[in-house]
């Protein structure tokens, strides 16, 4: 397989690696209470998921860089949108009250949640690095 052949593809994993994320962080957040999961499950696997999912998303947009410089721009994208949640104005309340807003942004601060990102990240990275070693096998 040609080397932008290669590039391509594992573009595309990437993709969808994240979508299926993102669908999984979805269903948990949609239906993990129903189900009976406790509090921290929903609250913090949620989290876990949508470090995750900014992991993949950077790598996507990163294309062939190094893991550790995707996770690296990953991290830092995290934890600012975690910090954003100290800075208070109506209109960026207003968002942070609808279900995008919710899902995006959060609604509050948590050093918590930098973890739970931190751990996710590490998981995307798992996740990518699977993806290579099957990328390699074809």
């Amino acid at each position: 397989m040609a080397i932008e052949e290669r590039k391509s593809t594992m573009r595309w994993r990437n993709m969808l690696a994240a979508i299926a994320v993102i669908a999984a962080g979805l269903a948990l957040r949609g239906f993990g209470y129903e189900l009976g999961l406790p509090f921290t499950v929903v609250k913090y696997g949620g989290s876990i998921l949508w470090g995750a999912m900014v992991f993949l998303l950077v790598a996507v947009a990163m294309g062939s860089r190094r893991m550790i410089v995707s996770a690296t721009i990953a991290l830092m994208i995290a934890a600012a949108v975690e910090f954003s949640r100290l800075y208070q104005t109506p209109v960026l309340d207003e968002f942070r009250l609808t279900l995008a807003g919710r899902l995006l942004l959060g609604r509050v601060f948590s050093l918590w949640n930098i973890l739970a990102y931190a751990v996710g990240i590490g998981m995307g990275m798992a996740i990518k690095a699977r993806l290579r070693v099957l990328d390699r096998s074809q």
